[in-house]
């Protein structure tokens, strides 16, 4: 089964809006990309099933800039309505990214108006005009006309590519160690890569700049940047996994099973000494014993 990689974006515009009120705009954005995927699933017009997925908050990028967006890793298919079946999507292709793009800036946009004239967010400086109703308004008319990004990547190779996914990406921070070069003389530089162009580069920032910029990724205290949604929720994922391996036909314990080979072989690294295969994991194993293994799973619907 195929799982893929989608990226849902926040245009520009809202950066200044998401730095005053990131917890606000930040839950809202999980809660639109999430609520997005699951009705353009359910529609029979597109796939007609119930997903499960994951999401991961990241809020920059290579240069370090305000770059609000969130990855999804999601199974290639879902449960029928009634969960009596298993429904694939169709190979190499999941759901229709324009389609996700104008209900994903609908959602969005519904739920910022919502908080607004809940009071829930804090508009100074810059933004102090948007305080009245008419500019706040006018200002979210703009960003219905403007085209917001969402991205599905080609799908993982399998489960092995998930977890090797996973466990690199969902902790990082904006910036590792092994992207800084220098710091001299009240300069910081690091690497980063030019997505225009595809090459990488080297950016050279006073020590002040760089330290704004990273400062400006650190999440709110508490909050949950990775979440469940569909069957993968916390309220409803141990039933729902066992309902689903039953219909893809997978078998819960697993055994091991040694596939016809030779007993010994000639190790590939040194070329002399003999490897002998002691015992072989199938997929669906690994994935098991990981998901037993983690701690009580973080939020969500």
């Amino acid at each position: 089964m195929p799982y893929f990689h989608l990226v849902f974006t926040l245009p520009q515009q809202l950066a200044p809006l998401a730095l005053q009120n990131p917890k606000v705009v930040y839950h809202l954005l999980l809660r639109a990309t999430a609520e997005t995927l699951l009705q353009i699933a359910a529609d029979p017009r597109h796939l007609g099933a119930q997903l499960g997925f994951l999401t991961v908050l990241h809020t920059w990028g290579q240069n370090l800039h305000h770059h609000p967006h969130v990855h999804c890793v999601v199974p290639g298919g879902g449960l029928s309505s009634q969960g009596s079946r298993w429904i694939s999507c169709r190979k190499n292709f999941f759901l229709p990214v324009r389609v996700l793009s104008r209900l994903f800036r609908g959602k969005f946009l519904a739920l910022l108006q919502a908080a607004y004239r809940k009071g829930q967010l804090r508009l100074h400086g810059a933004l102090a005009g948007w305080a009245e109703p008419s500019q706040f308004a006018r200002w979210s008319q703009q960003l219905k006309k403007s085209d917001w990004v969402v991205y599905s990547k080609p799908p993982f190779g399998g489960p092995e590519q998930v977890l090797t996914y996973l466990s690199r990406y969902t902790h990082r921070v904006a910036i590792s160690n092994s992207r800084l070069l220098s710091l001299r003389d009240g300069q910081v530089s690091f690497q980063w890569r030019d997505y225009r162009d595809g090459q990488t580069k080297v950016m050279t920032l006073s020590a002040v700049e760089f330290l704004r910029r990273f400062l400006q990724h650190i999440l709110p205290a508490g909050f949950v940047k990775i979440r469940h949604f569909g069957f993968l929720a916390n309220r409803c994922r141990r039933d729902k996994l066992a309902q689903c391996r039953e219909l893809l036909s997978c078998i819960q314990d697993t055994p091991s099973v040694m596939p016809p080979c030779k007993a010994e072989r000639v190790c590939p690294v040194c070329g002399a000494g003999i490897l002998r295969i002691v015992e072989w994991f199938a997929a669906v194993s690994v994935l098991q014993a990981a998901e037993l293994s983690q701690p009580v799973s973080l939020d969500s619907s």
